[in-house]
């Protein structure tokens, strides 16, 4: 079972084996194995096109997630910087990554949308895209409502679903989530084959809201 897993991250199956064992410290459905594997495909596919260091683009991305801090958390801003840290110590107990520790470390940091942290190198640029490609699209809007169940929101605000006349709050009501975080998100990737993927997505993520705004009020 683990080589069909480790086979996702071909060519590194040796360095995921490695790495999976660490990547969470809590479980998670819309942050597990399956996000990791669609995140690699996605930092690939701009790798292919952009370039970049693929071993370090691979060690980021399956250890971007290895602290997990809950979204409505006040410390969810500390998340990457904690995963950072957590990154740089496994990667020097296995070796290897000698001279490459930092633009791993780097990639982690600044891959959140929470962090604030502006990449600087083109590996940190290719895992906030992919990572964030991962956050639009058909996947973003799925991740979106199971994240939001899992912390007991809402689907909507029955009485104004658009936020017409209230604060937004994506917190509470997972529909909100989309203006207030989601549709924000296609205007800030860092390469300009990640901001061709995200197009696409951003596209699929404005259909599934007002997919649901249609069959909320009109039935």
């Amino acid at each position: 079972m683990m080589d069909k897993v480790t086979d996702l991250f071909a060519p590194f199956q040796d360095l995921a084996a490695a790495l999976l064992p660490h990547a969470f410290d809590a479980e998670d459905g819309a942050h597990d194995t399956a996000h990791l594997a669609r995140v690699f495909k996605n930092a690939m596919r701009i790798h292919g096109k952009e370039g970049g260091d693929a071993d370090v683009i691979a060690a980021a991305v399956l250890l971007h997630d290895c602290v997990s801090v809950e979204k409505n958390s006040p410390d969810r801003s500390k998340a990457s910087r904690l995963a950072a840290l957590k990154a740089t110590s496994l990667l020097t107990e296995l070796g290897g990554f000698t001279d490459r520790i930092e633009k791993v470390a780097h990639a982690i940091e600044a891959h959140s949308f929470s962090a604030g942290i502006q990449p600087e190198t083109i590996e940190a640029k290719i895992l906030q895209d992919a990572d964030r490609l991962d956050a639009i699209g058909m996947i973003g809007a799925a991740r979106c409502f199971y994240i939001s169940g899992r912390m007991g929101s809402s689907l909507y605000d029955a009485g104004d679903p658009r936020a017409l006349d209230r604060d937004i709050n994506g917190n509470r009501f997972a529909l909100d989530h989309f203006p207030e975080k989601l549709f924000k998100l296609a205007e800030g990737f860092q390469t300009q084959t990640g901001q061709a993927l995200a197009q696409a997505r951003h596209a699929r993520l404005k259909l599934v809201y007002d997919t649901l705004l249609d069959e909320i009020e009109n039935g």
